[in-house]
């Protein structure tokens, strides 16, 4: 037996004689629930953006964060690292890079963004965005890519990009920004990265991870998406961006939305069947603004916890305290955190809730039940220790059999742990109720007299550290091998049975291994049904035009092209526009009726077109205080796209008036579309509006929410069109109604 083997399993056995005495003094008290509050990186930053995280083998979960100064007026870093055990408390662990550290090929005054973290090949391995190159000086990102041997550093950049600058055949560059890493189940990896500018590419990287092979593939449209991350379940591999603008201050909207495909190249589609390189781009959301005081959640990482729990870790803006620097600097992008809730197969953030605001529960992190051997050579797994402690870097070594000191709880189980696999490895949940075996090729699962098994991929190295993950909830069976446990796959076995009744006893361990991280963990209970939304009532008012406009209408900027006849509204396009300083689109404004919560709705029809440039041709319905504050929701077309924008505007610099405008996307865009504005007053007496459309006036999509500080005027407008277009295309709506909000 090596000695490296002999001398972990000393080590264990030492460690373990402590352990098990704290193990039974702990028994007798019940341990404390562990809470987070959003923002989680308070404690030692006010922004932290574009987070990943990752569990290091030492226990600790580390998280990653673009360049920016952590405080008002502080330097900028080179990325930035923090750690946590428990998601509770952190401790700030400096910069990824030093001027002295930072990638030689990297210009003077390059920024370095968007970090994405991974372990593979017995080494941590970052990807994350250079803003120039000294190759071509000016602004050329690239990505570039540095390994470290412990979570926490020392990192070595490489000496050249693993993604090359792309030139954009008119003397720029494309977006070759936000990188994510995916190992897929063909043993393959591939590089996610891209942004508005280009769209999102993936490519096959080397096997080292450190340079692009072959052809990429383009996976999104241009103006869409940037900051993806992919992760695999259920035999679905799911492609996430967000969309819109990161940094608008209060008026930030950004958003996740997701696709999926059986290929890690794509075509990714929504829930739908939109895919995301449709010009009437498609997109099903992860996460949108609720009304509180979060808004812009986005570039995002995922987690799963010790009890199966899937953690989506994202920056967001708090409004109320947008900026880190003076306005219209710095965006103050702290980090959050909160629970994805799987339901009809697409990744839900509480379950369509969004950002959280008070204490929820922390991601569950450590052991619940103690470890004993069974092997009379002391081959021991680890031991029961304080919630959100691991093995603290201590290796077990298993050679004949090992199991839990005490019996797993019965009904729903997780096991997982950090794997170094001998020839073959066994796990037996419940008195052999469920075997799992890694062998020499494959994972399988056996359960009474049915069985399933995955493949692993013909060059996969059992000599390296990989997260084995054995799982059964309610019926279902499943096991998963993978890099270190961030939505990657080496193989996933699968297997429903009936009736399944675990039972209580022991996990067991047969074959050679060594284990670290070991928890063992009841399976969190799923989420399986979207919040509620807002719903009609009975009709309270509006308009059907089936006659002139009467006494309920009124206008800023009467528009006389606006016409009603034959039971329509129909409007040609304005060359005007709402935002900054023009002020000069006509809006057309209803009598809204009484209370203190009602839904508008209007059926509209425009033709954009698809895939031609028309900026900015848009129609919809505005939520009106002023020409420089209200909420717009309209169909437009942003370049070669087709989208819903919800946008805002407000004054941002109250010193001189300048005013902020951004906005978030929602549902696809279609010539027919249905929009809804809900409102209510929030608990703070706000004002709050929150933005629903569908294609079909039957299945809605709710989407974000922007909070006006007094009721506004409710209306519409048909404006944007810049590119002279002679006639002008015509918004025709059918009706505005206001509703009674159930």
């Amino acid at each position: 037996m090596p000695k490296e083997f002999n001398a972990a399993r000393k080590l264990l056995a030492a460690a373990l004689a402590v352990a098990v005495v704290a193990a039974g003094t702990s028994a007798a008290t019940a341990a404390p629930v562990v809470t987070t509050t959003n923002a989680i990186s308070s404690s030692f930053a006010d922004t932290f953006a574009d987070p990943s995280i990752i569990q290091g083998r030492d226990g600790y979960w580390y998280a990653y964060a673009t360049s920016d100064p952590l405080v008002a007026n502080g330097p900028f870093g080179l990325m930035h690292m923090a750690r946590t055990k428990d998601f509770s408390s952190w401790e700030y662990l400096g910069t990824v890079f030093t001027d002295q550290t930072k990638p030689a090929w990297a210009a003077p005054g390059s920024f370095f963004w968007a970090p994405d973290i991974r372990y593979f090949g017995g080494r941590y391995v970052m990807y994350f965005t250079v803003t120039d190159t000294a190759a071509n000086p000016g602004g050329d990102p690239a990505i570039g890519v540095a390994t470290a041997p412990t979570p926490a550093g020392p990192w070595t950049a490489s000496d050249g990009p693993v993604v090359a600058p792309r030139p954009d055949g008119a003397g720029g560059y494309f977006g070759t920004i936000d990188p994510a890493l995916l190992t897929a189940a063909d043993g393959k990896r591939y590089l996610y990265y891209g942004g508005f500018y280009g769209g999102i590419s993936v490519t096959e990287l080397s096997p080292d991870g450190m340079h692009a092979v072959g052809s990429p593939t383009q996976v999104t449209i241009g103006d869409r998406y940037e900051g993806s991350y992919v992760v695999y379940r259920d035999g679905w591999y799911y492609l996430m961006g967000s969309s819109m603008n990161c940094c608008a201050g209060p008026t930030t909207g950004y958003s996740v939305f997701a696709g999926r495909s059986r290929s890690p190249r794509g075509p990714f589609v929504d829930a739908d069947g939109a895919a995301l390189t449709d010009s009437r781009v498609g997109g099903t959301t992860v996460i949108t603004q609720n009304g509180n005081k979060w808004i812009g959640p986005g570039h995002h990482a995922f987690i799963t916890d010790a009890a199966g729990q899937d953690h989506i870790v994202y920056h967001a803006i708090d409004r109320g305290t947008p900026w880190l620097t003076d306005p219209f600097g710095i965006n103050r992008r702290p980090m959050l955190i909160d629970r994805i809730d799987w339901i009809d197969g697409w990744p839900r953030t509480r379950a369509g809730l969004g950002p959280s605001e008070g204490p929820v529960p922390a991601p569950t992190t450590g052991s619940g039940l103690g470890i004993d051997s069974t092997d009379p050579g002391g081959g021991l797994l680890g031991a029961q220790r304080e919630p959100g402690d691991a093995l603290g870097g201590e290796t077990a070594a298993i050679s004949g059999a090992a199991q839990t000191r005490k019996p797993a709880p019965g009904g729903s189980l997780r096991v997982e742990a950090d794997v170094r696999l001998g020839s073959s490895f066994t796990t037996a949940l419940g008195g052999a109720a469920v075997v799992v075996t890694v062998s020499t090729d494959k994972v399988s699962i056996a359960a009474g007299r049915r069985t399933a098994a995955a493949p692993l991929p013909a060059d996969f190295d059992r000599t390296q550290w990989n997260k084995l993950s054995v799982q059964v909830s309610g019926s279902t069976v499943s096991a998963r091998l993978n890099d270190a446990g961030l939505g990657d796959v080496y193989a996933e076995a699968q297997l429903a049975v009936p009736g399944l009744k675990l039972g209580s006893a022991p996990v067991r361990w047969v074959g050679s291994a060594e284990v670290d991280n070991l928890t063992v963990r009841p399976v969190a209970p799923p989420i399986r049904r979207m919040a509620d939304v807002p719903r009609t009532g009975k009709l309270l008012a509006g308009d059907e035009f089936d006659g002139g406009l009467g006494a309920d209408w009124s206008w800023v900027r009467q528009d006389s092209a606006a016409v009603v006849a034959n039971g329509k509204l129909s409007w040609p396009l304005e060359n005007a526009d709402l935002v900054g300083a023009a002020n000069n689109a006509g809006l057309l404004f209803h009598t809204t009726p009484a209370g203190d919560s009602w839904i508008a709705e209007t059926k509209l029809y425009l033709d954009t077109g698809v895939d031609d440039v028309r900026n900015y041709q848009q129609a919809g319905m505005v939520a009106y205080l002023n020409d420089s504050d209200f909420a717009r929701l309209g169909n437009v077309s942003i370049w070669k796209t087709r989208q819903t924008e919800y946008g805002r505007e407000l004054v941002a610099r109250p010193s001189d008036g300048a005013t902020s405008y951004g906005a978030a996307a929602i549902g696809r865009s279609a010539p027919t579309l249905w929009m809804r504005l809900a409102y209510h007053k929030n608990a703070a007496g706000e004002h709050v509006y929150r933005a629903g459309t569908s294609v079909d006036g039957k299945s809605w999509t709710w989407g974000a929410s922007w909070v006006l500080p007094a009721q506004a005027r409710i209306g519409l407008y048909a404006h944007g069109e810049f590119t002279g277009a002679n006639p002008p295309p015509v918004a025709t709506f059918d009706y505005l109604r206001f509703y009674e909000s159930k």
